[in-house]
């Protein structure tokens, strides 16, 4: 299984960014998807997750309101769009495929990471 994501960058506080991250070597459909972020000297955080078929979202609370996960089946890739961004929202985000299918909220129910794309945040 490969995850590459991509789209971060540099933004200024109140802007938006979307995240995509496309997956390869699993039936993608099958399986819930997440994302989490990990800011310098933090440990990895859950931010957002989404079931297989798109139908059931989960998010942190920090995010809740501003970030929308989603996912294009055909397209194998899952996108998470940030708007209102803060300058505490900035970390590396990470996409990541669940050991099982069912939507998950921490990393250890995650097997398989894609390389991190960084998102700045200026004030």
């Amino acid at each position: 299984v490969q995850l590459q994501a991509s789209g971060g960058g540099l933004v200024q506080a109140g802007g938006s960014l979307r995240l995509s991250c496309v997956v390869s070597g699993r039936t993608f459909s099958r399986y819930a998807m997440g994302w989490f972020r990990q800011a310098p000297g933090k440990e990895r955080e859950f931010v957002a997750t989404i079931s297989g078929s798109g139908s059931s979202t989960y998010y942190a609370d920090s995010v809740k309101g501003r970030f929308t996960i989603s996912r294009d089946n055909a397209k194998n890739t899952v996108y998470l769009q940030m708007n209102s961004l803060k300058p505490e929202d900035t970390a590396v985000y990470y996409c990541a495929c669940p050991w099982g299918t069912s939507i998950a909220t921490r990393p250890h129910e995650y097997g398989y990471w894609g390389q991190g794309t960084l998102v700045t945040v200026s004030s």
